[in-house]
């Protein structure tokens, strides 16, 4: 029977209805929904050379869950759900630890020092020539044969209010693969709720040297191991772009995309560039550039932006670098296997990774990447993510 039956006398009624309104008057306010918040959560994930290996999970309930590993920096995974809430893992990665120090061609790892090609494996700063490993053709890439791709760096959880995160920090000595100075780095990632996975890199250093850091997911927003990102879209806000020769270095140019396979400064397929037949694109098998992006250095500005079509995944890139390299995975050669088991191939990824232009020691007319003691290093970048 309802409380306000029909059944019930008149006056009954009314008597009924003051109490329950006297009731519903003084009854204490519900508990306010808590608000959603990042967990942070912590296992050991093997031993390199030596050394245990962290890896860190940062989840936002009802959105998106990233893993960073103490290896290398590295983001090991980033699952996105599609429009339908399917989710998939959006970057290239590998299932154990094994497979980094064996392999990896930098899946998700931060690249330094000098991240990107350094000609003929040497510079000079202040009048001294340093001389470093070649390990791409005659250049430098990456920072050498040992680039901090390969360290085990040590590593803290942080909470930012909702937010949380973790901050990995490695201390590379004065000489090491070449480079001048004792560099002390920091690379902190921070989750937030808006599904936004922010990088904030700081470095110092006791002697003069140059710098470029990085990182170097590949991404697929289909799901890694799915196949071709040729249907996804991209949009760069960038009107020029620098052209490469045959060993992939800058030539010192600054040119136009306008008509070129570089002009995206409209979102388009990123295989509509691919097959045409530029001799830029022959000498890197694809997308391998830097692009000069519009906008101030050292503000942080929105400079990219990919979707994949039929999920609907998307991300955004923030950055406050001047250049962005693109790189479509072109020696992804089938012997890889990654996270979901299924191999990778050429193709099956693009990168976005917020950068100092390549080879700047050699081009004074690049932004400079020269660090000296008493100043310090930062750079942001931010990864949105959505559906």
């Amino acid at each position: 029977m309802s409380l306000l039956s029909p059944v019930l006398p008149t006056r009954r009624r009314v008597a009924a209805l003051l109490a329950l309104a006297a009731g519903v008057a003084s009854a204490p306010a519900s508990a306010a929904t808590p608000p959603r918040v990042v967990s942070l959560t912590s296992e050991r994930w093997g031993v390199v050379q030596g050394h245990p290996v962290t890896r860190y999970t940062l989840t936002d309930p009802g959105g998106i869950r990233v893993r960073l590993i103490t290896y290398g920096a590295a983001i090991q995974s980033v699952e996105v759900p599609d429009r339908h809430g399917r989710v998939a893992d959006v970057v290239l990665g590998f299932p154990d630890v094994a497979d980094y120090a064996a392999r990896s061609p930098y899946f998700g790892a931060t690249v330094g020092r000098y991240a990107n090609r350094i000609a003929g494996g040497r510079f000079r700063l202040d009048g001294r020539t340093y001389v470093l490993p070649r390990n791409d053709g005659p250049n430098t890439l990456h920072g050498g044969t040992v680039g901090f791709d390969k360290r085990v760096w040590s590593a803290s959880g942080v909470r930012r209010g909702t937010a949380a995160g973790v901050t990995f920090r490695l201390v590379s000595p004065a000489g090491d693969q070449g480079f001048p100075g004792r560099l002390s780095v920091s690379v902190t990632y921070t989750l937030d709720t808006a599904d936004r996975l922010r990088i904030d890199y700081q470095a110092s250093t006791s002697a003069p040297t140059v710098l470029n850091l990085t990182n170097h997911s590949y991404f697929n927003l289909a799901g890694e191991g799915s196949g071709s990102v040729e249907d996804q879209q991209l949009q760069i806000s960038a009107a020029a772009y620098t052209p490469i020769d045959r060993t992939l270095i800058p030539t010192g140019a600054v040119a136009p995309v306008t008509g070129t396979p570089f002009d995206f400064r409209t979102a388009r397929r990123i295989g509509d560039g691919l097959r045409g037949g530029s001799a830029q694109l022959r000498y890197a098998k694809g997308y391998d550039h830097n692009w000069v992006l519009d906008g101030p250095a050292g503000r942080l500005r929105q400079v990219a932006r990919a979707i994949d079509p039929v999920s609907g995944r998307w991300v955004t890139v923030q950055t406050t670098e001047p250049g962005l390299q693109v790189y479509t995975g072109n020696v992804l050669d089938g012997t890889l296997y990654g996270t979901s088991g299924r191999q990778y191939r050429e193709g099956d990824a693009f990168t976005l990774e917020t950068q100092h232009f390549p080879d700047s020691p050699h081009h004074p007319s690049f932004p400079s990447t020269v660090l000296r003691p008493g100043q310090r290093f930062t750079s942001s970048t931010v990864y949105a993510f959505g559906s």
